[in-house]
């Protein structure tokens, strides 16, 4: 539901931008405007020489509306980027072959996969973040590996046993996944 006000919110701001936009642009290519308009013609400015000049006493007015302006910029351009980016997965949609289905949390099954990787044989510690659409999720793991730990032992057993598991109880057709695979830090040992 947030997700849906929020791109109508923007949505509608960008209309106003562009239309506002838009018409000083008309407005200074020489288009007649309305009788009601800010804007009289091509010769009138967006701030008027008594405008600009009322503060011109103050050293410190067009710093601060620089200023004040550059982080309006960067906080719309963070807003943004945030808008963009992707998130994990909310939720999961379960078939349950009643036409129904249901909605599975996404934390829920990550914290299944995460319990499932890290009881396997040689791994330490585990991730698991869920991305993609609620009806085609993909997973990404990250598995941190013991010292005597076989890497494509615990990549098998991760994709046979967990995800596998996971694909099943969610009722998925399938659950691609991307594995990162680290080792633990240690020191050498000694031999005596």
């Amino acid at each position: 539901m947030l997700r849906t006000v929020n791109r109508i919110v923007l949505a509608l701001l960008g209309i106003a931008l562009v239309i506002v936009g838009g018409s000083v642009l008309a407005v200074g290519l020489g288009v007649k405007p309305p009788s009601w308009w800010i804007h009289d013609g091509r010769k009138d400015v967006l701030l008027s020489a008594a405008d600009r000049n009322r503060w011109r006493d103050e050293g410190w007015w067009w710093p601060v509306v620089i200023a004040a302006l550059a982080v309006l910029l960067l906080l719309a351009l963070w807003w943004l980027v945030a808008q963009l980016r992707r998130h994990r997965l909310s939720e999961v949609l379960v078939d349950t072959g009643d036409g129904e289905g249901a909605r599975l949390r996404g934390r829920a099954l990550e914290s299944v996969l995460v319990d499932g990787a890290e009881s396997l044989d040689g791994v330490e510690h585990a991730g698991a973040v869920l991305t993609g659409r609620r009806s085609a999720p993909k997973a990404r793991a990250s598995l941190t590996l013991a010292p005597h730990a076989t890497p494509g032992e615990a990549l098998r057993r991760l994709g046979d046993d967990t995800l596998a598991q996971a694909k099943r109880s969610a009722g998925l057709d399938a659950l691609p996944a991307e594995v990162r695979l680290r080792a633990v830090k240690h020191r050498a040992e000694r031999v005596n």
